[in-house]
């Protein structure tokens, strides 16, 4: 029964070994909303997990599926991505964000996770000055401990004061010193969900070019600023891309959310032409391949994973294929989260909550997969601890290296009439309380 008491809610998290609740990882929110529900005898609201909340695209699963039968299953898939997965890739590329890239420069990973893990362990050795990545927060909170795992030098700023023409003064502050080998970002953004402008965009891939900075931009959410229509392809508007004014950029996309296809962690990686070729002495030095794509593929993929699951690559390669041809709305599946956003900031709203994030420029931030509210008064500690007591689980915005006092809600769990009745219910005996 809600709400639970403070002392068992800091027992079962002591119970996990969860030091503080603040600070723990989604998964060890996860397990602790679930220790939880046992005890209440009654389910949480779970606003924690991206789990994608759609079926997944059945082009894919039916391309996966004759993969199979064909009997792939038996051979090691090619390391660099089979044919019909780069062909695709390329044409995706083209037609949904109108940027070119050459069919090696599409490599498979077995997930953005698996991507972004790879590529700052590589990047952070291409010279020996540049041994540091820089984070746009908030962000994606794996990514960052990624980098800690590894050992790699992190810088980081909240873009919450630095939109616009003052984003252009933070990175010259960080990139002048030299020792940045890339940025890390997703746009649109988790958690935040802000999307970054094309005149921010603009100040990224100039500096990026200035510094010799290698832009990592995380495209998980690909489309998902549902304020423009991007469902057409080969027609503008087109998916806006730091790719637009630098050639320093290494794309990652995901079929886990576009795709609703997260259980077969399947995902590419597309660099520009001049990343893949640029040659570097370390590379030469110990992976015998000095440039820089030959190196991510054979030197630090291979020893990762020793490729990415061959039935997979055929399912992304054939939702690829059906989107560019017009006959997979992505877009349109994906709407769904908006609609489901835009329900579920009115019940916050309207029980005392307000958006931390909401501006992009003078526009209010799109509704979409993720958005972020803080309550008058409390910290985002003390906010998402008394949300859990009421059945509610979120991770708070510190966690994602935010400055800002808040939790972000991810709206994929929640679906239909009676879980927005019991989301509000909720939100209302927490305002109650107060």
């Amino acid at each position: 029964m809600f709400p639970i008491s403070k002392d068992i809610l800091q027992k079962t998290a002591a119970d996990l070994g969860i030091m503080d609740i603040s600070t723990a990882t989604i998964r060890q929110i996860v397990s602790l909303s679930e220790a939880l529900e046992q005890l209440a005898e009654e389910k949480f609201v779970h606003l924690e997990l991206g789990n994608p909340g759609l079926p997944p695209a059945c082009v894919g699963v039916e391309a996966e599926i004759a993969a199979l039968r064909s009997g792939v299953a038996n051979t090691y898939p090619a390391i660099n991505g089979i044919p019909a997965l780069k062909k695709a890739g390329v044409r995706f590329i083209k037609e949904f964000l109108d940027v070119e890239v050459p069919e090696k420069s599409i490599i498979p990973t077995v997930g953005s996770m698996q991507a972004s893990f790879t590529l700052q362990l590589l990047l952070s050795h291409r010279l020996p000055n540049k041994d540091t990545v820089l984070f746009f927060n908030p962000g994606f909170p794996a990514q960052r401990h990624q980098a800690k795992v590894l050992g790699i030098g992190i810088e980081q700023f909240d873009i919450y004061s630095y939109r616009g023409k003052a984003l252009e003064a933070k990175l010259e502050e960080f990139l002048s010193k030299g020792n940045i080998t890339a940025i890390i970002y997703s746009n649109p953004n988790n958690p935040a969900w802000v999307n970054l402008t094309e005149e921010e965009l603009e100040i990224i891939g100039r500096l990026a070019t200035k510094y010799d900075v290698i832009v990592m931009e995380d495209l998980a959410y690909l489309g998902m600023d549902f304020r423009r229509d991007f469902s057409h392809p080969g027609e503008p508007p087109y998916i806006p891309t730091v790719a637009k004014y630098t050639d320093n950029y290494i794309l990652m996309l995901s079929g886990s959310k576009i795709f609703s296809y997260a259980g077969q962690r399947i995902a590419v990686v597309a660099m520009s032409r001049s990343v893949y070729e640029r040659q570097y002495d370390y590379f030469r030095d110990n992976y015998e391949m000095p440039a820089l794509g030959d190196a991510y593929i054979f030197g630090v993929l291979y020893t990762a994973s020793s490729g990415t699951s061959h039935s997979a690559q055929y399912a992304l390669a054939a939702m690829m294929d059906a989107a560019s041809d017009g006959k997979l709305n992505f877009v349109a599946d994906t709407s769904e989260y908006g609609r489901r956003a835009g329900i579920m900031k009115r019940l916050f709203i309207d029980n005392g909550f307000h958006i931390v994030y909401d501006k992009d420029g003078d526009e209010p931030i799109s509704d979409g997969f993720f958005f972020t509210v803080g309550y008058p008064g409390m910290d985002g500690k003390m906010l998402q601890s008394e949300l859990m007591r009421h059945g509610v689980s979120a991770i708070t915005l510190s966690s994602t290296g935010s400055e800002q006092d808040g939790v972000r809600v991810c709206v994929s769990t929640v679906s239909d009439e009676d879980g927005f009745n019991t989301l509000n219910e909720r939100l209302r005996r927490f305002r109650d309380e107060r």
